[in-house]
């Protein structure tokens, strides 16, 4: 769906760079922000239809951001994907129970990665 808007969140320059690289290539309107509450100052100007979201964060985490985002009315249809080095067992579920719509381990594979984006907004139009 290119043209959507999505906000990346990853507090490691070069992954922020290379995912926001990717998703450029790939026809999106990208905004980065390295912590939550850039994150939030970014989703309050302009609401992303998906976010890229890093687990680990300083301060607050990419899940607790994640359980906020969805608790607010305003913000809970946004699509939240975490995107995480901790590819241990239970991750997954943690980051699926906080309210994230998909969970993609590190390091990210650039072939799948557009397409598991497409897919989850083209869904989300179906369902609207």
């Amino acid at each position: 769906m290119a043209g959507e808007k999505i906000l990346i969140v990853d507090d490691n320059p070069t992954n922020l760079k290379l995912v926001a690289y990717l998703m450029t290539a790939n026809g999106y309107q990208v905004t980065t922000a390295l912590d939550a509450e850039a994150a939030l100052a970014a989703i309050r100007r302009e609401a992303p239809r998906l976010i890229l979201m890093d687990v680990q964060l300083p301060g607050m985490d990419g899940l607790e951001l994640t359980r906020r985002l969805k608790a607010d009315p305003a913000t809970h249809d946004i699509i939240v994907v975490a995107v995480t080095a901790y590819a241990m067992k239970g991750d997954q579920d943690r980051a699926l129970a906080a309210g994230c719509d998909d969970y993609v381990a590190k390091p990210i594979d650039t072939r799948t990665l557009p397409d598991a984006i497409a897919r989850h907004l083209r869904r989300a139009l179906v369902t609207s």
